[in-house]
């Protein structure tokens, strides 16, 4: 029989707050350390990583031989103070992101079974990992071809853009968390598995509608709509999709008759 990992030292309501509390308090202690260490290190930040895909030296336009040279301005007083800050912390948060949930997983750990344990930390790690990529696909691919596109475009010639830097971070931040969450797919395909709402038949059979989903995802997350900048976009998505099918169970006989019926 399986038994739970605290049996020896049950604990009470109260405990489990102070556990509560603690955790709290040390993620915030250590959210707080990284931010001030990080707002130390403001050129590296803005200079060398965040405003990178301004400029023509972008490891990506120069493999597509284009030339971006995008000048951002400031329209208000405190902008670029506040927009320190916000970047520090949200980079502390990416950073810290192993930490923080290893004090999720230290809290939640004493009322799972041992079994439980070991299916758990492994999912911790795949979500983690799948996190980490997709905000490196999101950095490094699909924010540069927006940057790109919207740099270039325009409805007149009469019209210049000038673009603020808070829409800039703006797009930043919302690309980047938006990738990193999309690439979560197959993390909530697996719960959805182990609860029986999705199963790896399914999947494979509808891996169609999945082409067209993904080509029209691709397509509104990369406005240019060249077929270079659709491709690139397009083959993360649809890897993910297949480790989706990797990742979700078999179908029991007696599931596969009923959806038969």
């Amino acid at each position: 029989m399986s038994q739970k990992v605290n049996e020896e030292k049950e604990m009470t309501f109260w405990d489990h707050l102070e556990d509560l509390r603690g955790g709290l308090i040390r993620s915030i202690a250590v959210l707080l350390v990284a931010s001030i260490v990080l707002f130390f290190f403001k050129n590296f930040l803005f200079d060398d990583l965040i405003l990178a895909p301004t400029r023509s030296d972008f490891f990506l336009y120069k493999w597509l031989g284009v030339d971006v040279s995008l000048k951002l301005v400031n329209i208000e007083v405190a902008a670029q103070f506040m927009i320190h800050i916000k970047v520090t912390f949200i980079c502390a948060i990416i950073i810290c992101c192993p930490y923080l949930i290893y004090e999720i997983w230290r809290f939640i750990s004493p009322a799972l079974y041992k079994h439980e344990i070991v299916a758990t930390r492994k999912a911790f790690l795949f979500a983690s990992v799948l996190f980490y990529a997709g905000l490196v696909v999101g950095y490094t691919v699909v924010l540069p071809l927006m940057v790109n596109f919207f740099h270039s475009y325009s409805v007149s010639e009469a019209v210049e853009n000038t673009i603020s830097l808070s829409s800039y971070m703006g797009t930043v931040t919302s690309t980047v968390l938006l990738f990193g969450l999309v690439f979560e797919f197959p993390t909530l395909i697996a719960i959805l598995s182990q609860l029986g709402l999705v199963t790896k038949q399914m999947l494979k059979s509808g891996w169609r509608y999945a082409v067209c989903v993904v080509v029209v995802l691709a397509a509104l997350i990369t406005p240019s709509g060249d077929p270079f900048s659709l491709g690139v976009v397009s083959v993360p998505l649809f890897i993910l999709y297949w480790i989706s099918i990797l990742v979700c169970k078999e179908a029991l006989p007696e599931e596969e008759e009923l959806d038969e019926q």
